[in-house]
């Protein structure tokens, strides 16, 4: 039973048998994201013109457009937060490594000298 679990968690669902869309970051957002403009921009398009070739073909730049730019959006942003995390954390070892000596930044010179 346990080994079927894990087989089913580790195949995952994969788009076009390409990208596996569960362990991919970004890629389940994406393609929901896709899923809507392309919706959204078939649908105005055949509205306004009544065409269904042609709006059929809006939906599907809509559906790729906004896959990518939703895509290159969240990557983008986590990668800003993973540079972040790790500038945080650099910090917090310095911060561990150097309190209370007399190399920590945060101590100020001349604080543990008394008045004289």
């Amino acid at each position: 039973m346990a080994g079927e679990e894990e087989e089913s968690r580790s195949k995952g669902f994969r788009l076009l048998g390409i990208i596996d869309v569960q362990n991919t970051p970004c890629a389940r957002d994406a393609i929901l994201h896709g899923a809507g403009g392309s919706l959204a921009a078939g649908l105005l398009h055949f509205l306004a013109t009544s065409r269904v070739r042609r709006s059929f073909d809006v939906g599907f730049a809509g559906f790729m457009l906004t896959t990518l730019g939703s895509w290159f959006y969240c990557r983008m942003n986590n990668a800003k937060i993973r540079v972040q995390q790790r500038m945080i954390q650099g910090g917090i070892k310095n911060k561990v490594i150097y309190e209370g000596t007399t190399l920590d930044p945060t101590s100020k010179p001349g604080a543990e000298s008394g008045p004289s």
